[in-house]
């Protein structure tokens, strides 16, 4: 069985993309498995008197589903997420319908190394990008069945 890196798996202009719907019930769950309780997340009229304007999700939380495409689509299952960097451009909101996208943007063979860029939009607003990093699954190639029947 090899383990080769089979580099014309992945190439450079991949994409995936996916559509998380952010509502109450997910911030809640994010806010309960993260422990980040800030009432600006979790608390109509605290929120209603930040910047904000109103109750927004965390950031992180687009994190997560950025890990979800990367896990899921593109590298797919057996990637090893191994860094992130996020900018937040604008505030998402409970309601909102967030794409999620990540596009192969260089392969390091190597190092075993794939560059993504990720992005996030809402509508036709960005609200969040940055850089994920993952070596991605090793394709393991069949071996041939072997009969052991006379």
């Amino acid at each position: 069985m090899s383990d080769a890196f089979e580099p014309e798996e992945l190439a450079v202009g991949q994409f995936a993309e996916r559509v998380f719907a952010i509502t109450d019930a997910a911030v809640q769950a994010f806010a309960a498995v993260s422990g980040d309780t800030n009432p600006v997340h979790l608390d109509d009229a605290y929120a209603a008197r930040t910047v904000f304007r109103g109750r927004v999700a965390h950031g992180m939380l687009l994190g997560g589903h950025i890990s979800a495409v990367l896990g899921d689509q593109l590298p797919g299952p057996g990637s090893i997420y191994l860094s992130q960097t996020l900018h937040f451009e604008a505030p998402v909101r409970i309601g909102d319908a967030v794409l999620v996208r990540v596009e192969v943007s260089s392969i390091e063979h190597a190092s075993r190394h794939a560059y993504l860029t990720t992005t996030c939009t809402v509508g036709d607003k960005r609200v969040a990008r940055g850089e994920a990093v993952v070596i991605p699954p090793r394709r393991r190639k069949a071996r041939p069945s072997v009969s052991l029947n006379p």
